[in-house]
């Protein structure tokens, strides 16, 4: 038999969804700003082996000469990423969300089996509630990251004003490799996050969408009254 269980209510659907173009268009627009001064690059006993990135990247995505229209969006579009976690991370304080989404001390040790599991090492996949431990480890580290990025970042941004930001962060240099290390780790999340939506199945995709879930449902005994009658 089945129902429909609530699973995701409408605030935290609503920053998931508006945070996926925001984070879209800052990441853009960071390619257009690193493009000024794309400097970093994995070196080995004096010989490069990934350099970000080639000059095809930039021509094919059309980035060149446009570093004033990038540090235009990206210091626009930072203020309503910053609003959309704020938002997010404020309504799950106070509606008790944060209390499935935080990992427990079982969490690293429950996410191996998950992983286990995915790749079809493990045939049953351990308990869950809500979340699975993989995955409060992720949503929690994302929070964690946009943090880390909305601090970098301004320490990048602002430099005097923000001087002791920056002097956390290590200074200006470090702060603008933090910065484009999250940035990496945002695509990686998002990959992964996209495969594991495929792999759920529509039934998990829905549930992001509508807020609710389709599940399978035991119906009630009947039982019988001295008359002979049915009731539940």
């Amino acid at each position: 038999m089945k129902g429909i269980k609530e699973k995701h209510p409408l605030l935290m659907r609503w920053t998931h969804w508006v945070n996926f173009p925001i984070l879209t268009i800052m990441i853009w627009s960071g390619m257009l700003i690193y493009w000024a001064n794309d400097e970093y690059k994995i070196t080995l006993l004096g010989h490069t082996y990934v350099h970000f990135f080639p000059d095809w990247f930039y021509n094919l995505l059309h980035v060149p000469g446009r570093l004033a229209e990038g540090m235009a969006f990206h210091f626009l579009f930072m203020w309503l990423f910053a609003l959309n976690g704020f938002v997010y991370v404020l309504y799950t304080i106070i509606s008790g969300q944060w209390r499935q989404l935080l990992p427990n001390r079982h969490s690293f040790k429950e996410a191996w089996l998950v992983v286990l599991h995915d790749l079809h090492i493990r045939k049953m996949a351990p308990p869950q509630d809500k979340y699975n431990a993989a995955q409060r480890i992720a949503y929690t580290a994302i929070i964690i990251m946009g943090l880390g990025s909305l601090v970098t970042g301004l320490a990048i941004y602002k430099p005097v004003q923000f001087n002791w930001l920056c002097w956390l962060c290590g200074g200006y240099h470090l702060a603008r490799i933090w910065h484009f290390v999250l940035t990496i780790g945002y695509v990686f999340f998002f990959l992964i996050h996209v495969i594991q939506v495929i792999l759920a199945g529509w039934n998990n995709f829905r549930s992001v969408v509508s807020g609710f879930e389709v599940v399978n449902v035991r119906p009630e005994p009947k039982i019988e009254n001295n008359n002979g009658d049915e009731k539940v």
